[in-house]
C-alpha cells in the first residue's frame, strides 16, 4: 500500500465523488450503505483522472486502477503519511457547540499574516479530515481541522490520522446522543483531543470559565496548557449584545457581526491562539471585526418585515438554551421563537424536548415549533406545533409574523432556513 502513496504526489490532489471529476486527479472509491464508488472507476479515468484505486478485484487493472484491501483505510493512511511530511503546526479543534464558528475566527485572525489551510463545510469526519489533510502543501504554513465525533473513539481516531500539534475543545455538552448514550460518552470522546496532546506535547487552549476543564491541570502529562478567559489572557468583557455582540479586550471594543453572549469564548479561542501565533494585536482585531458568519449560524438578517436571528445549521440542548437565554436578555418588545427538533438524541429525545419547552415557557416568549419530537410534547404554552417545515410556511402564510425579533433554531434536518424568505 505505501508504494502506492507515491501515486498521489503524481496528481492534482484526491476525490472521492465522480460528479466532480479533479483533472489529473487521484480517485479514491469508497462505499457505503446506499453507493459503491468501484462503479464508477473506469469513468472516473475516462474523464480525466490519473489513477484511481479501488478495493474491489474486478475494478482494477494494475495500469491506473489498483486494488488495496480498503479504499476507506488507504484514504486514511495516505493523508497521514502526506501528514507526517508536513512539518507545519496543526490545530485540531472539536466540542459540542461552536467548533466551526471559532475555527473560522481562527481562520480569520491567522490568515492576516499566514497562508492557512482550514477545514471547508463539514469535511470534519473519518472521511473529510484525511481530505483536508491532503489539500495541505509546501505553501501553507499552518492548517486548521475541524473535528466532529457521533460515537465514542470518533476522536480518537482522527487524532491518529491527522496528529494535531496544538488542540482546543471548544466545550462539552450532550449531543448525538444516539450514538454515545451518556454525557458521559461525549465527554470521554470529546478529551480524546486532550488526551492525544497530552502524550504528544503539544500545545491545548481552554476556556478557564468552563467547570468541565478543572481537572486538565491535574492529568496533565506532557501537554502545555493555555488557559485564557478567567485569570490569563485574553480575558474578554460583554459590552452589548442587542443582538450582535460587542466584547472588550484589553483596550480594544470589537463590535462582531455574530449573535449571542454565548460567542464570546468563540472570539477568545481565536484571540489565544492569535497571540500564540504572533499575529499582530491590530489584525486580530480587523478580523474579528470583519468577520461575517455564513450557512445560517448565529446570523442576524433584519428583513423588511422582522429581525431575524438564524441558527438553524446545528441543534442540541445546551445550544438551544444558550439561543433562548439570548434572546430572552434582547431588550425587543416583540420576541418570537420558531424552534426545530434537536435530532440524534435517542432515549432522552422526549426529556429534553420537554426542558426546551420549559425554558421558553419560563422565557415568556411565543413559541412555535416543528418536527415530530416537539409534535410528541405537547404544551399548552406553545401557539403552534407543525409537523413540517412546509407546514409552518402554509401557516405564516395566512398568519405572517410582523415587526418581531425571531430566533430560528434547530438540526440542519429541519431546514428551518427555508422560512428565512417568508419573515
Amino acid at each position: 500500500m505505501k508504494n502506492l502513496f507515491e501515486y498521489f504526489y503524481k496528481c492534482s490532489g484526491v476525490f472521492t465523488d465522480t460528479r466532480n471529476i479533479l483533472k489529473n486527479g487521484l480517485f479514491i472509491a469508497l462505499k457505503g450503505d446506499n453507493f459503491n464508488g468501484n462503479k464508477y472507476a473506469e469513468a472516473a479515468i475516462e474523464n480525466g483522472a490519473l489513477y484511481a484505486i479501488v478495493d474491489e478485484a474486478k475494478y482494477a487493472n494494475n495500469t491506473n486502477t489498483f486494488l488495496v484491501k480498503d479504499s476507506l483505510l488507504f484514504l486514511q493512511s495516505l493523508a497521514n503519511n502526506h501528514r507526517k511530511k508536513l512539518n507545519i503546526p496543526i490545530i485540531g479543534i472539536t466540542g459540542t457547540n461552536g467548533k466551526t464558528t471559532s475555527k473560522e475566527l481562527i481562520n480569520a485572525v491567522l490568515e492576516t499574516q499566514l497562508n492557512v489551510l482550514a477545514t471547508t463545510g463539514n469535511l470534519n469526519n473519518h472521511i473529510g479530515v484525511p481530505l483536508t489533510l491532503l489539500d495541505i502543501n509546501k505553501s501553507h504554513d499552518i492548517a486548521i481541522i475541524e473535528m466532529g465525533a457521533s460515537k465514542p473513539g470518533d476522536i480518537k481516531e482522527l487524532c491518529e490520522i491527522a496528529e494535531p500539534t496544538h488542540g482546543t475543545i471548544t466545550n462539552i455538552g450532550s449531543a448525538h446522543m444516539e450514538g454515545f448514550k451518556t454525557f458521559e460518552g461525549v465527554y470521554k470522546t470529546k478529551m480524546e483531543l486532550f488526551d492525544f496532546i497530552n502524550k504528544t506535547n503539544g500545545i491545548f487552549t481552554f476556556n478557564e470559565n468552563d467547570s468541565v476543564f478543572d481537572k486538565l491541570e491535574s492529568t496533565k502529562d506532557k501537554a502545555i496548557l493555555m488557559p485564557f478567559g478567567k485569570n490569563n489572557q485574553p480575558i474578554g468583557t460583554i459590552t452589548k449584545c442587542n443582538p450582535l455582540l460587542e466584547f472588550k479586550w484589553k483596550e480594544n471594543t470589537v463590535k462582531s457581526q455574530l449573535v449571542g453572549e454565548y460567542n464570546l469564548y468563540n472570539f477568545l479561542t481565536a484571540i489565544s491562539l492569535g497571540e500564540l501565533f504572533e499575529i499582530k494585536e491590530s489584525n486580530i482585531i480587523k478580523s474579528l471585526k470583519s468577520y461575517t458568519p455564513s450557512n445560517n449560524r448565529s446570523q442576524f438578517s433584519e428583513t423588511k418585515h422582522n429581525k431575524l436571528i438564524i441558527d438553524c445549521y446545528n441543534a442540541n440542548p445546551s445550544s438551544v438554551s444558550a439561543a433562548i437565554q439570548n434572546i430572552s436578555a434582547s431588550e425587543e418588545e416583540n420576541k418570537v421563537l420558531i424552534l426545530g427538533d434537536m435530532l440524534e438524541l435517542g432515549d432522552q429525545e422526549k426529556s429534553e424536548h420537554e426542558k426546551v419547552i420549559r425554558i421558553a415557557k419560563e422565557a415568556k416568549i411565543k413559541t412555535y415549533t416543528v418536527g415530530q419530537a416537539f409534535k410528541s410534547t405537547p404544551s399548552d404554552f406553545v401557539i403552534q406545533n407543525f409537523n413540517t417545515v412546509e407546514d409552518s410556511i402554509a401557516y405564516f402564510d395566512e398568519k405572517p409574523l410582523r415587526n418581531s425579533l425571531i430566533l430560528l433554531k434547530g438540526s440542519r434536518g429541519i431546514a428551518l432556513e427555508k422560512l428565512i424568505d417568508k419573515l
